[in-house]
């Protein structure tokens, strides 16, 4: 190891940087975002160098850089000279800052842009809300060792708000859930009992697996379980950890399935048994996905729980059929409406959905186009509207059918067949862009 990687103290302390331009620029922010005092030179000298704790040398001129490189090692100061590897006492590393988490990656000045890289990638990994899961693990510090004598269960405890549920909803953003959840722990530790779990309603997308999100899939390598809905592919469901035990509980037309109570009940069990629930929904949670109903129920049992949004059908096949929701000379408005409401719910107000500029996304119409047809056309829609019918959006064998709107029960019948995949209906001028050839998967993604 050629360089010992430390963190260095600057609060408060004087760091001298000498030259001007981009580069000088940029280690003057470095150094007074750490809370160092800055003092600038054109030249230095050793007697500019009382209480000074770091020197960076970014003049750009081989002679110039010598020359302060000479004087801040005569005055034992630690100096960076920049791009000068051989006149360094220290480098600076590519950094990802978190707040109270900061993780650098050096080469050793061999190659700058690996270093870069490496951060790069980093920083698509390591979530936003990390320096929160630190600050939250330090206001418990002096509680937890006064409170769980034992080390080990402290060091479980720990391990646990680093990782359990607290640190979820912490890097979800909920700071109060998260300090409700580590209250909960710290007492469930110092008591001896067994901590609770957290249920995550997960977003699963249209069916790309490659369009999950980052928390989605970081998630899903997390899981003790996953209660997935009929609709989520294999594919998706095969992003989950290797171990993980995995429950079909979806429901499909004319199938039996699982009640929507029966599946908050198993959330709320396995929860309170102390397992982390991914349940993957197909879509986004919250629409049309019943992910309000289970979230009421989780609330009921005091269990703590987060939502990660997912790329809806509406958003995905429309990106996928080449088909824009909006258009500035075609739709200024989109609204998704379901077919099939629940027993008791309100009808959709068909008049004004059939306003002219309007987008449609009707999401489980494929067996209800006739009804949606003849509603749409009593609501004053012109026959000639263009309509599609997107099945498997974004998948591999994703199937749309174009046409009008007085067409739409013909349209649509391929597509409710017994054993055909899930549909979405497109309503509006904007169908008419519609694109001859299904759009990659590369350009969705």
């Amino acid at each position: 190891m050629r360089h010992l990687p430390l963190f260095f103290d600057l609060a408060g302390r004087r760091v001298a940087v000498v030259g001007e331009g981009a580069v000088a620029e940029a280690r003057t922010a470095l150094a007074r975002a750490a809370g160092a005092e800055i003092v600038r030179f054109e030249r230095l000298a050793a007697a500019d160098l009382a209480c000074v704790a770091a020197v960076f040398v970014a003049t750009g001129e081989e002679a110039r850089d010598r020359a302060a490189w000479q004087a801040a090692r005569g005055a034992g100061v630690p100096v960076n000279v920049a791009d000068r590897p051989a006149l360094c006492d220290f480098i600076l590393p590519a950094i990802v800052d978190r707040g109270d988490v900061v993780v650098a990656v050096s080469t050793g000045g061999a190659s700058p842009s690996l270093a870069a890289s490496l951060r790069q990638r980093l920083e698509a990994v390591l979530p936003a809300g990390l320096g929160a899961l630190a600050g939250l693990a330090a206001s418990f510090r002096a509680q937890a060792k006064a409170l769980v004598r034992d080390p080990r269960q402290r060091r479980a405890f720990f391990r646990r708000l680093a990782d359990g549920p607290a640190a979820r909803l912490a890097l979800a953003g909920d700071g109060p859930g998260a300090r409700r959840a580590a209250l909960a722990e710290l007492d469930a530790a110092r008591r001896g009992l067994a901590p609770v779990g957290i249920a995550h309603l997960v977003g699963a997308g249209p069916g790309d697996p490659d369009l999950l999100t980052l928390r989605a899939a970081q998630l899903l390598a997390e899981a003790d379980v996953v209660l997935h809905d009929d609709l989520v592919p294999a594919a998706v469901v095969d992003r989950a950890r290797r171990d993980a035990e995995r429950i079909a509980v979806g429901k499909r037309k004319g199938r039996p399935g699982w009640s929507q109570a029966e599946i908050e009940a198993e959330l709320v069990r396995r929860v309170t048994a102390g397992q982390t629930v991914v349940r993957l929904k197909a879509g986004d949670p919250f629409v049309f996905g019943r992910g309000g109903e289970e979230v009421e129920a989780l609330r009921a049992a005091g269990l703590p729980y987060t939502v990660v949004p997912g790329v809806t059908a509406a958003l995905g096949c429309a990106a996928a059929a080449g088909i824009p929701l909006t258009h500035r000379r075609l739709a200024s408005a989109v609204t998704f409406v379901t077919a099939r409401g629940a027993e008791g719910g309100r009808e959709p107000a068909w008049p004004a959905l059939a306003a002219r500029g309007h987008t449609l996304a009707i999401y489980m119409g494929a067996s209800e186009a006739a009804a949606v047809r003849d509603r749409l056309l009593d609501a004053g829609t012109p026959p000639a509207t263009p309509v599609a019918v997107v099945e498997n959006g974004t998948r591999p064998d994703q199937r749309v059918t174009t046409g009008r709107l007085g067409d739409l029960a013909r349209l649509a019948a391929a597509h409710a067949r017994d054993g055909a995949g899930p549909s979405l209906i497109l309503v509006g001028e904007v169908v008419g862009l519609a694109a001859v050839e299904p759009v990659p998967l590369a350009k969705v993604s």
